[in-house]
């Protein structure tokens, strides 16, 4: 069963972030599924880092996005963004050195950042970028 699946509450109404967020999704399921089958932290770090990976290109394109249109609440969401990457970054660098496994707690925790960031920051930004002609 997935950790994570798609609704249409996470819509923000442009089609090239709506898709990143399906792939964020999927992604986080990958690492949560690899988890729960006891893969090796070497495969975990693996699937990790293309999560962090991806994460960073999604973030650049949103606020390409927000900076190209003059999102008015364009630094505060960046910061939002510097944060769950610092974030994860740590957390990679806890799975690397062996100081603090993957666990549900770890799956939890990005499940509930991306859901609580597409539902609440990002949503904000969908109807103003589309009033710029963003869809």
């Amino acid at each position: 069963m997935a950790l994570l699946s798609w609704s249409d509450s996470y819509r923000v109404n442009i089609k090239q972030i709506d898709d990143q967020h399906k792939k964020l999704i999927e992604m986080i399921n990958t690492l949560h599924d690899a988890m729960k089958v006891g893969k090796g932290s070497q495969v975990l770090g693996e699937v990790l880092k293309s999560l962090i990976d991806y994460t960073g290109s999604h973030f650049a394109t949103e606020e390409k996005l927000m900076k190209l249109h003059n999102y008015p609440d364009y630094e505060h969401h960046k910061k939002e963004h510097n944060l769950l990457v610092m974030q994860v970054l740590d957390i990679q660098k806890n799975l690397q050195n062996g100081s603090a496994p993957l666990t549900q707690n770890i799956m939890s925790f990005l499940k509930e950042w991306l859901v609580k960031h597409i539902q609440g920051e990002d949503k904000k930004y969908g109807p103003y970028l589309n009033g710029k002609g963003v869809v």
